[in-house]
């Protein structure tokens, strides 16, 4: 049975760092792709960051130089370091395995 658990949400100001972990059982993060999506309130979800079992990375535009992803093979983990926090990152990220697979959100909040 494949589970994602995040970690790491919490309450910011601007210009603050987070960094998000999401923990894999009964899946090999480094043989998928491995995503991070966030859904602001109101809003659709959206991708924010992948890297693929070759480590290719992708992130969207909105963060890119700011947020970073990586991944832990020894401890199957796959992280998302948030840097220079903005108040538009508020949402509740959430980690996914192979578009199929979802963890259940970290939410994340960044005051002005």
């Amino acid at each position: 049975q494949v589970q994602l658990a995040e970690s790491g949400g919490g309450f910011v100001r601007a210009g603050e760092s987070l960094r998000l972990s999401c923990k894999c059982s009964g899946l090999t993060v480094s043989l998928n792709t491995m995503r991070w999506y966030r859904q602001a309130l109101g809003k659709q979800r959206e991708l924010v960051a992948s890297m693929n079992s070759d480590g290719t990375t992708y992130y969207t535009d909105s963060v890119k130089a700011r947020f970073t992803i990586s991944r832990d093979n020894a401890k199957n983990i796959v992280t998302l370091q948030m840097d220079s926090l903005k108040p538009e990152d508020t949402a509740v990220y959430y980690c996914n395995a192979n578009e199929y697979y979802w963890g259940q959100g970290t939410q994340v909040a960044v005051s002005s």
